[in-house]
């Protein structure tokens, strides 16, 4: 590992994929659930997913700054669920009260789309499918949230949170 060499003291935080509030990953998921009629997924839904939330990430990282041996060490945050993509569509689905219809693309035709937009416009299309053939989960061998006392929230119960918000009356 480069960073190893040049910091032989760092400490490495390596979440899986985070979501919160107006990020790019659940709110848009949330979003093209409720537009699209039909979800094209990546691949067959297998990756595997552990979603877990920013705020969790941002209080182990904060613990771990008071820390003062933390380096040599590798910490991994995933949250409390793995899901397959598949499975993570439909419980997004189902929070929202959608039933999405998802219809599986092969990841060949997703390279060919990202190398289109690529030359069409500027979205990072082809990070999102690199990103989507490898699971981002945590390994239970590496320290992580239970070294730091720290219970991570399930995305269903910031979902209805989210949720909630968006759908609650404006004041004004």
């Amino acid at each position: 590992m480069a960073v190893r060499a040049a910091f032989n003291d760092a400490l490495f935080v390596r979440p899986a994929v985070m979501f919160g509030a107006d990020d790019a990953f659940l709110t848009t998921i949330l979003k093209l659930l409720r537009q699209l009629p039909i979800y094209p997924m990546f691949g067959r839904g297998l990756t595997r997913l552990q979603p877990v939330y920013v705020e969790d990430v941002a209080e182990a990282v904060a613990q771990l700054m008071r820390r003062a041996e933390t380096h040599l060490t590798i910490f991994e945050f995933g949250g409390p669920q793995v899901y397959s993509y598949a499975q993570f569509l439909r419980a997004v689905g189902h929070q929202a009260g959608l039933a999405p219809l998802l219809i599986p693309i092969p990841f060949v035709v997703w390279h060919a789309l990202a190398c289109v937009s690529e030359i069409l416009t500027r979205p990072p299309l082809a990070n999102q499918v690199e990103l989507m053939q490898i699971d981002t989960v945590s390994s239970p061998e590496m320290p992580g949230f239970v070294e730091l006392a720290i219970s991570p929230q399930p995305v269903e119960a910031i979902l209805q949170t989210l949720l909630g918000s968006r759908n609650a009356p404006e004041r004004g």
